[in-house]
């Protein structure tokens, strides 16, 4: 058995990099249209299934993962990835008010950056949190890429 795999995911929006284990996503990675990181893919039936469920949501097909996600990081970032999987598809939260939801409502800095290193970005959806003055701020793939999400999440609830 292998401790990890990885393998090149690329949509309408971008490339992604996508690590994982026999049966648990571990990162989501954002790679510059410029990369010469090119890594061998090593793939499972796993595999398929994050590639599968990702080209649903893409696609309009998905508004919910159904993956098992390992993320590593301090207890106050897994708090706030966890509290990010609780905004609804084509909704959006502040930082604020995530803040509020792990317990420290003064602490919406603190979120802003338990986002920006989030490890499973998209499938833990951090481009759904925006600025209390209701402006898109902060995300890892850059601005462009958080609207486009946002807007392809608002086009499906829309229809």
């Amino acid at each position: 058995m292998k401790d990890n795999y990885h393998f090149f995911y690329t949509c309408s929006l971008g490339e992604f990099l996508v690590t994982h284990s026999e049966t648990e996503v571990l990162g989501l990675d954002f790679i510059a249209p410029d990369h010469n990181y090119l890594p061998q893919e090593c793939k499972n039936n796993f595999s398929k299934k994050i590639s599968s469920q990702l080209d649903e949501y893409f696609s309009g097909k998905r508004e919910c993962f159904d993956l098992t996600l390992n993320f590593k990081g301090t207890q106050f970032q897994k708090k706030v990835w966890k509290a990010l999987l609780n905004i609804p598809y084509g909704k959006t939260k502040t930082y604020k008010e995530i803040a509020i939801e792990v317990g420290s409502p003064r602490a919406y800095r603190a979120v802003g950056s338990a986002n920006n290193k989030n490890p499973i970005p998209i499938i833990i959806p951090c481009h759904r949190v925006i600025g209390s003055n209701g402006k898109l701020v902060g995300f890892a793939g850059g601005i462009n890429l958080k609207e486009k999400l946002l807007n392809l999440e608002q086009k499906k609830k829309n229809l």
